[in-house]
């Protein structure tokens, strides 16, 4: 079952999906009708149905239990819009417009064009824009007052995690296994790639410029398979959503112009623009990356199989000589030892590895030096192509949560529990003062919390 405080989060998605002749022949003709009133706020079918969409569109299975559940989302939610309006808490209305633009224009693309999202909807895009603009800022709203309630929540000090940790002994968290990592990195040639990569988005430059298509041509070389098939269109966003090259570059097209070469941490692109509304834009593009050779990959490894072979046959340590070969500025200065560039921790779960190391690492013990292997690095979406070698410096095996040596995690887990305790205090007080109606087509929904049906 999906809790209505989690449906909170989905709800914000921007993704939406048909739905199916069944659903549709269902609710024809009553989309419109008002199902709930919190306060003097009205909820309507519509409202919710876009938002069943939403979650079809991220995977989740869909019934009539799934309904009650975003309904209750969406009833809380009112109820903490109407404590920001009075708290006067405002949103960012960049934000607001960054995320319609998003959900709008994915909703283009799912459905076939205008003419399609039009029929599906039975508005017209103009009308549905602006009913989403309202609960997108809703949305933003909720979580902000949500913010605020949890800010007033006092932090905990180590006496009040042990004595947290004391009182839920039996559902403290599992500490999966964890791993501590070093790496000797090296990049292929790098240079030559570039620039056999720009030589050739200038040929492709020229056959624009001669006459060709830029959308034909981006849905043959292109490899940004996201939008290759679209002619490289990428859809109306705010300019915040791209990589800041990209988006300084093709803010400064006029419409129709195509850009010079472009770089990013994704690879090398051309830009079309097609049109520019205030800080957001749709243009087409045509992504490139530098590819490398079975030379890269040879040398490389031939490399590294000579500094394994110094660390396993005469005992240098792989500290030194990742300090000496490694190209990884990132870990080079540490003796090859990662770190998680967000926490700073040393020791990585299964699903915070990429699948490349894993998969070499899972078959490793402790103290034990790989073969050398091919991988990515952290730039751009993909990554780009790395070979190295890595040492398995520790295993730490899957454990209950001890307060001496987790303390961080069980820090976080206790003032999560406090956070949460005090989002549904507020919640459950405002529900006791609050004019709320739900529609007979609903009072039979099982709802997670209380209070709701009166």
């Amino acid at each position: 079952m999906i809790k209505s405080r989690v449906i909170l989060s989905i709800l914000i998605a921007i993704t939406v999906v048909a739905i199916s002749p069944v659903n549709a022949q269902k609710y024809e003709g009553i989309v419109d009708k008002t199902i709930a009133i919190v306060g003097d706020k009205a909820i309507s079918l519509f409202d919710l149905e876009s938002e069943i969409q939403v979650l079809k569109s991220q995977g989740y299975p869909v019934d009539k239990d799934t309904r009650c559940e975003i309904l209750e989302g969406m009833l809380g939610a009112k109820i903490y819009v109407a404590q920001a309006i009075m708290d006067s808490l405002y949103v960012n209305e960049d934000q607001v417009q960054a995320e319609l633009d998003s959900r709008i224009s994915n909703a283009l693309a799912t459905l076939g064009g205008e003419a399609e999202f039009e029929k599906y909807f039975k508005k017209p895009v103009y009308k549905v824009r602006a009913m989403w603009r309202d609960a997108i800022y809703e949305q933003l709203q909720t979580q902000q007052m949500q913010q605020e309630i949890i800010k007033k929540v006092p932090e905990l000090t180590p006496t009040d995690v042990k004595n947290f940790c004391d009182t839920v002994s039996e559902d403290l968290p599992i500490i999966p296994t964890q791993y501590q990592i070093r790496q000797i990195v090296l990049y292929p040639d790098q240079e030559s790639a570039k620039l056999l990569v720009k030589e050739k988005l200038l040929e492709i430059r020229e056959r624009i410029q001669n006459g060709e298509k830029f959308s034909t041509l981006a849905r043959i070389y292109s490899q940004d398979h996201s939008n290759a098939s679209r002619g490289g269109e990428l859809g109306m966003y705010s300019k915040s959503v791209f990589w800041s090259q990209f988006s300084d570059a093709a803010m400064s097209l006029k419409e129709g112009q195509v850009s010079q070469i472009v770089e990013t941490p994704d690879g090398f692109h051309l830009i079309q623009m097609i049109e520019k509304k205030g800080d957001a834009f749709n243009a087409r593009h045509i992504l490139i990356k530098p590819e490398y050779t079975a030379e890269d990959r040879i040398k490389a490894f031939d490399k590294l199989d000579t500094i394994r072979n110094a660390i396993v046959e005469d005992s240098v340590s792989f500290e030194s000589l990742a300090k000496l070969y490694s190209e990884d500025p990132k870990t080079r200065t540490n003796g090859g030892l990662m770190a998680d560039l967000n926490t700073g921790s040393s020791f990585f779960e299964k699903d915070q590895l990429k699948p490349s190391d894993y998969n070499i690492l899972k078959n490793m013990k402790e103290g034990e030096v790989s073969q050398p292997f091919e991988s990515t690095d952290n730039e751009g979406r993909s990554g780009n192509v790395i070979y190295k070698i890595i040492k398995l410096e520790k295993i730490v095996p899957a454990h209950t949560a001890i307060f001496t040596s987790d303390y961080p995690v069980l820090r976080d887990y206790a003032q999560n529990k406090e956070s949460s305790k005090a989002v549904e205090k507020f919640l459950e007080e405002k529900k006791k003062s609050t004019f709320i109606m739900i529609d007979d087509m609903f009072k039979g929904c099982s709802f997670v919390e209380e209070g709701w049906i009166k």
